[in-house]
């Protein structure tokens, strides 16, 4: 039988390349409904595609436009209430989440609570509320399944292992386009420059994200949350090849490391037929042809954001709602050249700093800090 699967973020990066995975192995999965924001065009065509029977667009005046376009069988949902509908569809067994920011949140939520499984790229999802989340996850008794390559990476390395024979994870990072630059070389940067990623080929949010480290400092976070293990056993080490996606230290000093070509593609596959792996479009690694892997320390000094993460779990609560909203923001104004690149990291900081932190916070007392960290950063 089809794994029947809903694909939150259908249009973006993760999104399509879900549906070429999908496209891969019709055999084994059945894409119910798709979600998007506002790319109507893309969204139509992989509905005719996939052949789904709901569409949802988040944005309502976009919904609009796309209303009489869908093929023939395929429902129009429209707004926040209408992909939460597409979530709960009651044929629906896993929900894809890879809404950029912090949409995902609500709608991972209102699926763990109804029995779906969750395949989980919005990584926001978990710094924003990752205890709320993983103690739902943990009451429903669902999958919980990371789409990150990094948190991929580490699944797979834990797996049959005992939890008190893990020494550390250690996430590794490209290093982004601006490695082994000086702070005072960043502040003339450019958002065309900052997209220019040396490896990977993601959406222009995370991308900046990773020239930032803001991106493995949000995984550091989600590492936390999604293998229970303390934040002072969470490192990052500097892999620009991009190989090898994360690693586990056992504390016999062994080192388990999960290594693939840098294709979204391999993780996504891995998440959505869990826990069977299929023969796959991609090509595996030739090893003779490596030139070989180099890894750095990363240079916190100039790229402050793994600090910040690390500064954010120890004091925990709500200041990591409020580091991930400020970054949205940061990211937001410096696409628009409102700020400096460098500017991202000194509105985290001080958005950061004017906090007042709420521990064990509500759902609502997350919605309410990431909303004042919204409005704190625009008026830096």
């Amino acid at each position: 039988m089809k794994k029947k699967i809903v694909i939150l973020g259908s249009t973006g990066s993760i999104g399509r390349n879900a549906v070429s995975v999908v496209r891969h192995l019709s055999d084994e999965l059945e894409v119910v409904g798709i979600a998007a924001n506002r790319n109507i065009k893309l969204l139509e065509a992989q509905a005719r595609e996939l052949k789904c029977k709901y569409a949802a667009v988040a944005d309502e005046g976009s919904a609009g436009k796309l209303h009489g376009n869908l093929p023939r069988g395929c429902t129009l949902l429209a707004g926040e209430q209408g992909i939460l509908e597409l979530c709960l569809k009651p044929e629906v067994d896993m929900v894809l989440c890879a809404i950029v920011g912090t949409g995902g949140l609500l709608p991972v939520l209102e699926s763990v609570k109804a029995g779906k499984d969750i395949a989980i790229a919005s990584k926001e999802v978990l710094v924003m509320a990752g205890d709320l989340v993983m103690r739902e996850v943990r009451r429903n008794k669902v999958a919980f399944l990371p789409v990150d390559s990094e948190h991929s990476a580490i699944f797979q390395c834990l797996e049959g292992k005992r939890k008190e024979d893990v020494g550390r994870i250690i996430l590794t990072a490209s290093g982004g386009p601006f490695r082994g630059r000086k702070i005072s070389q960043m502040k003339s940067a450019t958002y065309a420059s900052a997209l220019d990623h040396p490896v990977w080929d993601m959406g222009p949010k995370v991308t900046i994200d990773s020239a930032t480290l803001m991106n493995k400092a949000l995984e550091i976070i989600e590492a936390r949350w999604l293998f229970d293990v303390a934040s002072d056993r969470i490192d990052v080490v500097i892999h620009p090849q991009s190989v090898i996606h994360s690693m586990v230290e056992f504390i016999d000093g062994t080192v388990l490391a999960q290594m693939s070509a840098p294709d979204m593609r391999f993780p996504i596959q891995y998440a959505l037929t869990y826990p069977v792996k299929h023969s796959g479009s991609l090509k595996p690694l030739d090893f003779a042809k490596l030139a070989g892997l180099t890894f750095e320390r990363p240079d916190t000094r100039n790229f402050p954001s793994l600090d910040f993460a690390y500064e954010a779990l120890r004091l925990g609560g709500t200041l990591p709602t409020v580091m991930n909203a400020a970054n949205e923001v940061a990211v937001e104004r410096f696409s628009k050249s409102e700020i400096r690149f460098t500017d991202i990291w000194n509105i985290i900081e001080k958005v950061m700093s004017y906090h007042k932190r709420l521990d064990r916070p509500s759902l609502d007392a997350i919605l309410s800090a990431d909303k004042w960290a919204r409005e704190t950063a625009v008026s830096i």
